[in-house]
């Protein structure tokens, strides 16, 4: 018997209640059918979550930073092994319980639309593109190399157009216009999809009116009719609860249950599915309806070989051997290495060496943990905060004075702010440790210290570590900035000699970012997301058109723009050559760029290839990245590195949603960052550009 003959055979034998219990999250033991109870709620958004020890790798966002997606796959094989091993001994404990399984509710592919969103630090930023290389190769470390025989099951959330407001998301209508939504929001689930994710999650609010976990629309139009999605789909946790009680689009939880079914969604996370017994008594639901949605998940559990003996299992040998390993370890830290970005380094500041002979850590974020998480995070061993990797760094070098004084709340003001202590001649060197924690920015109910319901109201520095920060500044001192958070922090230019952007670095951050600082490894993050120059740039949150929104569509100058990140070298964009002038539909171009290391250190440089339309309407992107390659090059060597570019880069949306490619000239770039004027000004190297006719 075949597996869908088994699917079928083990339905036919259930009653109508017993099929219905496996549509919950928290789905029942049937003995006598040999199915044990599962609870499909797992989290791994950046390590296995809420589910004891394990590796905590820095935060999505900063995986995004590393433009890396070989080795971001590398990272999630190891969540993967980790994960594996915890339900081995789960299932030996006969623990069937949450956060024991084999189901993940990651990756979010959401559009970091807003720097304002507290979840934003989940997302892999705001660029399509880079959204769906990093997604994929999150997706495949986890699912492993065999679709029929899955490691762990991924889920790419939350769909669709969600990103904010935290505090209106239960009721939220986010209104796009199609082009935005085929364009900006949609293009990341379509290429998980392709790349066989095994669920979908839908989001919390409506879309065009509809709720996202029962929008013909999104399910049943483009998601399993466009795209032919296979797998299964599950709401986001009691959002079909909202139906009735929030977006008031049904009057009783039997007919929420009943209209989210029928859109095809499969699996309920909340406590309105079990209504599903009354709602098909009542005629709302039929039971071929219901036997459809269990058909999805039961495939999924065959494919994760929930059915089969553990020693038939490419993986049943893992064990708890494996978690938190010294291998895992040695990738978070690496991991976090090349997530940070360098954003300014006047006169050459970093890296330091042993010069100076009294340094001081300040800031609320040195000694805090919590700067390390980001949110859904497990438990590492060891954790090492930021003071402890820079005095782990300078506990050998004699001669070395370092102090340490925390000077100002993390998440508000208080008059007891050690102003006074940046005003002493006490240092050679300031290390100001400040910005955000998972207190100040994350989900609904989980940032304790947010007013916006894990948002924030404004982007910039908060005020008074700025006010501190300004009085250490005002006294002379020469100071190294380094920034926690995983959103974008705007602040004054002069405010300091040296900016780091550490995010939310994972268990062994402390350590990356003392590396970084003493120059035993060269940063090479590149920003995920544009760093606005202030709140004030931003067009109003609620406001789900793309216009004046990223790089793609920004035309203020930003503080630091999409894809940028300095080096302890330099590097020259030499040239750009074409295979071609022009290309057709269905033809492609090989694009070739030479790129030299004229600095005096090896290091790593992502170089990024964005297309232009020239003369383009006023509704086009600026600018669109279309491939991105991270290479190291040695001091004082040359690199030329090739990228194959399909007709399909140079297609735009057009009002009704559909790809066209519109004949014309395009400029297509090689650079380090979003090719904005900014740019060069930043130390950013000058890009490369080329015509190209589009037939």
């Amino acid at each position: 018997m075949n597996r869908e003959e088994k699917i079928k055979e083990l339905i036919s034998q259930m009653t109508l209640e017993e099929k219905v219990s496996q549509l919950s999250h928290r789905s029942e033991a049937i003995p006598r059918l040999n199915i044990p109870e599962y609870n499909w709620w797992n989290e791994c958004l950046h390590g296995v979550a809420r589910a004891g020890i394990a590796t905590v790798f820095p935060q999505a966002i900063a995986l995004a930073a590393t433009f890396d997606d070989d080795f971001i796959k590398q990272v999630a094989d190891a969540v993967s092994d980790e994960a594996r091993a915890k339900y081995n001994e789960a299932v030996k404990q006969n623990n069937r319980g949450q956060y024991c399984g084999l189901t993940f509710w990651t990756p979010n592919i959401n559009i970091f639309r807003d720097p304002r969103w507290g979840r934003g630090q989940e997302t892999y930023g705001e660029d399509p593109y880079l959204t769906a290389r990093i997604g994929t190769a999150f997706v495949r470390g986890l699912q492993g190399d065999d679709s029929e025989n899955l490691k762990l099951a991924a889920c790419a959330k939350h769909y669709a157009v969600h990103s904010g407001p935290e505090k209106q998301r239960h009721t939220f209508n986010a209104i796009v216009s199609k082009k935005d939504l085929f364009e900006t929001y949609l293009p990341a689930f379509k290429a998980l999809v392709e790349a066989g994710v095994e669920s979908v999650m839908g989001a919390y609010n409506r879309t065009l009116d509809e709720p996202c976990c029962a929008s013909n629309l999104l399910i049943k139009d483009i998601l399993r009719g466009r795209w032919g999605f296979k797998g299964h789909f599950v709401s986001d946790c009691w959002a079909i609860r909202d139906f009735h009680e929030f977006h008031k689009v049904t009057n009783t939880p039997e007919e929420s249950a009943a209209l989210a079914i029928k859109a095809g969604c499969d699996l309920n996370c909340g406590c309105t599915y079990p209504r599903l017994t009354a709602a098909c008594k009542q005629g709302l639901v039929t039971e071929e309806e219901i036997n459809l949605a269990l058909e999805r998940l039961l495939r999924t559990k065959f494919k994760l070989g929930m059915f089969d003996p553990p020693e038939k299992s490419r993986w049943g040998k893992l064990d708890r051997k494996i978690i938190n390993c010294d291998k895992h370890r040695d990738l978070a830290l690496k991991a976090a290495e090349k997530s940070i970005v360098l954003l300014k380094n006047d006169n050459n500041l970093l890296p330091l060496d042993s010069s100076p002979k009294k340094m001081a850590v300040i800031g609320p974020a040195a000694a805090n943990a919590h700067a390390l998480f980001g949110n859904y995070y497990g438990v590492s061993s060891r954790f090492v905060t930021i003071l402890e990797g820079v005095a782990e760094k300078v506990r050998n070098m004699f001669g070395i004075n370092m102090d340490y004084r925390q000077g100002c709340m993390m998440y508000s003001e208080n008059s007891k702010t050690l102003a006074a202590y940046g005003e002493a001649n006490f240092t050679d060197i300031v290390i100001a440790v400040m910005g955000l924690d998972g207190a100040m920015e994350g989900e609904e109910g989980d940032a304790i210290a947010s007013d916006s319901n894990g948002d924030r109201n404004t982007i910039e520095l908060p005020e008074w570590q700025l006010r501190y920060l300004k009085t250490i500044r005002n006294a002379g001192k020469k100071i190294v900035l380094v920034l926690t958070g995983g959103s974008p922090v705007a602040f004054p230019e002069d405010i300091a000699d040296a900016v780091i952007f550490a995010w939310y670095p994972g268990e062994l951050g402390g350590k990356a970012v003392a590396d970084i600082i003493f120059g035993d490894v060269v940063p090479s993050g590149k920003l995920p997301i544009t760093f606005p120059a202030s709140t004030e740039q931003l067009p109003p949150y609620e406001d789900y058109s793309m216009k004046g929104r990223t790089y793609r569509y920004m035309t203020e100058k930003p503080l630091y723009p999409f894809g940028f990140g300095l080096s302890y070298t330099t590097f020259r964009f030499d040239s750009i050559n074409l295979s071609a002038p022009s290309i057709s539909a269905g033809g492609s171009v090989k694009v070739k760029v030479t790129v030299t290391n004229t600095g005096k250190k090896d290091a790593d440089e992502v170089v990024q290839l964005y297309i232009s339309k020239d003369n383009r309407g006023a509704d086009e992107p600026v600018t669109t990245l279309r491939g991105f390659q991270r290479v190291f090059i040695p001091a004082g060597k040359p690199k030329t590195v090739e990228f194959d570019l399909f007709a399909q880069a140079f297609e735009t949306v057009n009002a009704d949603g559909d790809d066209v490619l519109l004949p014309g000239s395009y400029t297509i770039i090689a650079a380090d960052s979003a090719p904005v004027p900014v740019s060069v000004e930043k130390g950013a190297s000058a890009p490369v550009s080329e015509k190209i006719m589009i037939n």
